[in-house]
């Protein structure tokens, strides 16, 4: 595409050919922990296994946004430098960045073992509930063996798309998701390996990741891996950590998330009681909370997919000062936002029990119960979110990194942690705090939309000038 078509031409035909790569990739990347839900919530571990994974599952998001942080942070200076002839740089920023990548997970697969019960123990795992707390050992172990093969692919793959080479970026991740499909059932059921085979299977999909980006390295477009780039430099190893810190904030605020619900959902299940008479306990809001956690990821990565096609777009007329252009786009992104928001919103409400019934069956009265109520209120306002989500990435895509990143801590962790401890501990209830998400994306879209317009007005007013 010559640069002028993103000043000159169609938006949304732009957006289409920029934002679908992007929604393949974000949602591709979600469904890997949906698949082991779903096989594993139809296999004898149940409920059980699925509340399991969702105790291990922040030490996975932990693991990408160090990936993130490096992968992300070498990118962009390796783009940089690329845009001023430095290949001499560009090589230095991938291979530190490789060098960054490969300690940082080693180490932390090294912590995992070592820390293992102080780490399950963080996430909400209770040694008390016996067989989850088996599962969730079992399954923590070997995601745990895999984590530098998963660190580095999903590191190495924002070098290969800054490289010129997004298509091969996205088949890596592409490839890995397809590998975990097809043996989570052949292990998980036809070996009757359970939650053990699920975890095998996303490490096979892993390495297959890992190893397609390896070997990409050594026939990439723009850079080359050598001695002098991957001696670590200061300069360029800072730089790589600042530019990326963002990322990692990005999803460390979903481990605090996870991590303060599952506490949460442990401590006051066994107070709150089904309308069967019934407590729910900690094994199914742990179970059911870890579902609408991933089916919530699934509508988000469609957000942000579309958001980060408009991206470039907004980033080029906003150098050129066509701030019309910037508004067009900026409209129809949150357009599109919206309508995915309202589709999702309308089946939480509607039909819950299809989401349910996809991560098995069988369910108890209580587990279908506290199911529906979690998918009704605690993604009741899935439309704010959507805006919300797509709004941190304009104000990215025009410049305000701050206001971006504030505006992404706002609704997850700054208004929604604190709103879910002061509403559970008062009524002590794990439906009450549900709540606290709807309550988060109100005061979060608000506010949102202000910096939104804010920004546009600020903008505009440098261009007149």
């Amino acid at each position: 595409m010559k640069e002028l078509d993103l000043g000159t031409g169609n938006i949304g035909s732009l957006i289409k050919r920029f934002s679908i790569p992007c929604v393949i990739s974000m949602v591709v990347a979600a469904l890997y922990n949906i698949v082991d839900q779903i096989f594993i919530g139809w296999s004898e571990a149940g409920a059980y296994g699925n509340a399991a994974t969702n105790i291990v599952y922040p030490f996975t998001v932990l693991a990408l946004g160090l990936a993130l942080l490096v992968g992300d942070g070498a990118a962009a200076g390796f783009s940089i430098a690329l845009g001023k002839g430095d290949k001499k740089q560009a090589n230095k920023n991938v291979g530190n960045g490789l060098v960054i990548l490969f300690c940082l997970a080693l180490g932390l697969c090294a912590i995992g073992f070592i820390c293992q019960t102080q780490i399950l123990g963080l996430f909400g795992g209770n040694p008390d509930e016996v067989e989850c707390y088996g599962y969730a050992t079992d399954y923590f172990k070997i995601i745990c063996a895999g984590i530098p093969f998963y660190m580095i692919g999903q590191g190495l793959n924002g070098s290969i798309r800054a490289d010129g080479s997004p298509k091969f970026a996205m088949a890596c991740t592409l490839a890995g998701a397809i590998t975990n499909l097809i043996f989570d059932p052949v292990l998980i059921f036809g070996f009757n390996m359970g939650v053990k085979g699920a975890a095998i299977a996303t490490i096979m999909g892993q390495i297959l990741t890992f190893g397609m980006s390896v070997v990409y390295l050594s026939k990439a477009k723009n850079f080359k891996i050598n001695k002098e780039g991957l001696k670590l430099e200061g300069k360029t190893s800072a730089s790589i950590v600042s530019v990326g810190m963002a990322s990692l904030i990005v999803q460390l605020s979903i481990v605090i998330i996870i991590a303060v619900n599952n506490n949460l959902l442990t401590k006051y299940g066994y107070d709150t009681f089904a309308s069967t008479g019934e407590a729910f306990g900690a094994v199914i809001p742990l179970a059911v909370v870890g579902i609408v956690m991933k089916v919530f990821g699934i509508v988000v990565s469609i957000v942000i997919g579309i958001s980060l096609g408009g991206q470039p777009i907004i980033g080029f007329n906003m150098g050129a000062g066509n701030m019309k252009r910037v508004k067009e786009t900026i409209l129809l992104i949150t357009k599109l936002v919206l309508i995915v928001g309202t589709v999702a919103f309308l089946i939480f409400e509607i039909v819950p029990d299809a989401i349910i019934f996809l991560f098995g069956s069988h369910n108890t009265p209580e587990y279908m119960e506290y199911a529906r109520l979690c998918i009704r209120i605690f993604l009741g306002g899935i439309i704010l979110t959507c805006y919300i989500k797509s709004a941190a990435i304009i104000l990215q895509s025009m410049g305000n990194s701050v206001k971006s990143t504030v505006l992404a801590l706002l609704r997850d962790v700054i208004i929604f942690v604190p709103t879910s401890i002061i509403i559970a501990t008062i009524s002590k209830s794990i439906v009450t705090m549900l709540w606290a998400a709807v309550i988060s994306d109100v005061i979060a879209a608000i506010i949102g939309f202000i910096f939104v317009q804010t920004e546009i007005k600020k903008c505009e007013k440098l261009v007149e000038s």
